[in-house]
């Protein structure tokens, strides 16, 4: 394989990782360990005489330098107000960031803990609570670098992308003109909801994204924060059908609301977000096709099959965005 062909993480060999967690002061014991992350790189790196440390090698030219300090200074904010955050280790002269062999890597404390049992109303209502005091610090100041999740970046673009490159020729009608409707009628709900109140979110906040351990709940993995509404961290806690949802809501909203005002109107967003989403994660892992790692972890993807799949998961959210948004029910 040539140089061009390669892909920048290649670079990464188990020398590197060492050299990279030992150029900031540690000793590893040579220990290591890859977790399962697919956007960056994370390690679980042995420490002499210590715990392991969790080592994250940002993927290049995702984000900017001005960028991953914001996410730090976020969860940084949020541990200052004891929240259960899991924010990178600093040096001596305050640094969370380094650089090492061409790439920025992170260091964080080891946490246990499994993903919460989100079928759990009193877990839901937990969540609830901490994420309302998330929020409430989240709502103290805008991000000045990272983006806005909005239909443009997580609809449209991931639209254009697939027709144009990714959607075989014998869907690809099928696919744009349910692509388009669906797109549109985004955009006119958010026409018709007016005004969004944006916030710094988590903006990942599913469950594997969550530590839970003695009933107690540690977010971690920021990467994906930016400004968004305050529903974009609550409405992936939902499963099951309408009427789960509609307790399942009821019991966060109702921890939340001890800490921070929640606007009714954002469940209207749900379904919104919800669609986005699952736009922009076909286009997420089509935008990383070059990347190895992708077409091992997801063999399935780019078939004829996934192509079809999606297309009536989007027919499905489409009914879904016709219809009213859920009621919170005290």
């Amino acid at each position: 394989m040539s140089d061009a062909q390669k892909h920048p993480f290649d670079r990464l060999s188990p020398d590197l990782l060492i050299d990279a967690v030992e150029s900031v002061g540690f000793l590893s014991d040579g220990r290591l360990l890859a977790l399962n992350s697919y956007e960056n790189r994370v390690y679980q790196v042995g420490i002499d005489e210590q715990a392991p440390m969790i080592a994250k090698f940002y993927r290049p030219e995702r984000w900017s330098r001005e960028q991953i300090l914001e996410e730090h200074e976020f969860c940084f904010q949020l541990v200052e107000q004891e929240l259960p955050v899991v924010a990178p280790w600093r040096s001596a002269n305050g640094d969370s960031l380094h650089q090492f062999g061409g790439f920025s890597f992170a260091l964080y404390e080891r946490k246990g803990g499994h993903a919460p049992e989100l079928d759990n109303l009193d877990n839901l209502f937990i969540l609830g609570r901490l994420m309302g005091r998330i929020h409430g610090v989240g709502a103290m100041q805008p991000f000045q670098h990272r983006p806005v999740l909005d239909s443009q970046s997580f609809g449209w673009d991931s639209f254009e992308l697939i027709s144009e490159q990714f959607i075989p020729a014998e869907l690809r009608e099928a696919y744009d003109t349910l692509a388009v409707h669906v797109l549109k009628k985004i955009d006119q709900i958010l026409a018709d909801y007016g005004q969004i109140n944006l916030i710094r979110v988590h903006g990942d906040c599913h469950s594997g994204n969550i530590l839970w351990r003695d009933n107690n709940p540690h977010y971690v993995d920021f990467d994906d924060a930016r400004m968004a509404p305050a529903i974009q961290d609550l409405w992936m806690l939902l499963s099951g059908d309408r009427h789960e949802q509609t307790l399942q809501i009821a019991e966060l909203v109702e921890g939340y609301s001890e800490f921070y005002d929640f606007d009714l109107r954002e469940l209207r967003l749900i379904e919104v977000l919800r669609t986005l989403r699952i736009m922009n994660y076909s286009a997420w892992i089509a935008r990383r096709w070059s990347d190895p790692a992708f077409p091992r972890a997801f063999s399935w993807f780019n078939s004829a099959r996934y192509w079809s799949d999606h297309i009536l998961e989007l027919r499905e959210q489409l009914a879904a965005l016709n219809e009213p948004p859920l009621e919170l029910i005290r």
